[in-house]
């Protein structure tokens, strides 16, 4: 049995990891060099959280009813986290003890008007290049998290910054699924072969990202190089 002080640490440390992030930049200018990216989904480590975005522009019916609420918006991220804990005044214990069993859960979706490495940081994104099909099964997943009634999406309320808002949640959180669970699902969910049972961390979620991004880039040189043969 744990004693009260590492119980608490736990807490924390469960609690925090999906809390919200400062988002440096994110109002920038808009970088006209990713004018013409198109379908690639973007893994975003903030801290102790991952999120997943998608250019706007991609965003299909009935997701795109998120444009209305963040018109700026370029590109949009999505995170899952515990609701009682994101919109508590005061993370006390009660509130700390709470994220850890099964309860509300919340997504806060982020719009930016900049590009994904200017709002966040070129070490923090990981592009990841996904078909059509891989990115409707995203974008249903997303659609599928969110609370909605007859096809509408609601806003609960604005989020913690400008362009930001949050969506009541389908899913539950709790100490075993968490942001970075979901987000790990949400890939699974356009074809990637990724784990999310288990992933509870930002760094585990991470690295398997960073692994098919290596894939994808092996995979493009490959390509490159028979191309390059083929035309000698």
């Amino acid at each position: 049995m744990l004693t009260a002080f590492p119980l608490k640490r736990v807490f924390a440390l469960l609690t925090v990891l999906c809390s919200t992030m400062n988002l440096p930049g994110a109002h920038a200018a808009a970088d006209d060099s990713a004018a013409g990216a198109d379908q690639q989904v973007y893994v975003v480590r903030r801290g102790w959280h991952i999120d997943i975005g998608m250019a706007a522009s991609e965003l299909p019916p009935p997701l795109s009813q998120i444009a209305f609420d963040l018109p700026s918006a370029r590109y949009v991220f999505f995170g899952f986290a515990d609701k009682h804990y994101l919109l508590a005044k005061n993370h006390h214990a009660p509130v700390l003890l709470s994220a850890l069993f099964p309860g509300a859960g919340i997504v806060l979706t982020t719009g930016i008007a900049n590009s994904p490495a200017q709002a966040f940081g070129e070490k923090q994104v990981i592009a990841l290049r996904v078909t059509p099909q891989q990115m409707r099964g995203l974008q249903s997943f997303i659609w599928r998290s969110l609370r909605t009634r007859d096809e509408m999406l609601k806003v609960y309320e604005s989020g913690p910054y400008d362009d930001s808002v949050y969506f009541l949640a389908v899913r539950k959180y709790s100490a075993f699924h968490t942001c970075n669970t979901w987000g790990a699902e949400a890939l699974r969910s356009a074809g990637f072969h990724v784990h999310a049972g288990g992933v509870i961390f930002a760094w585990q979620l991470w690295t398997q990202a960073r692994r098919l991004k290596h894939s994808q880039d092996q995979a493009e040189a490959a390509g490159a190089s028979l191309r390059v043969g083929a035309a000698d």
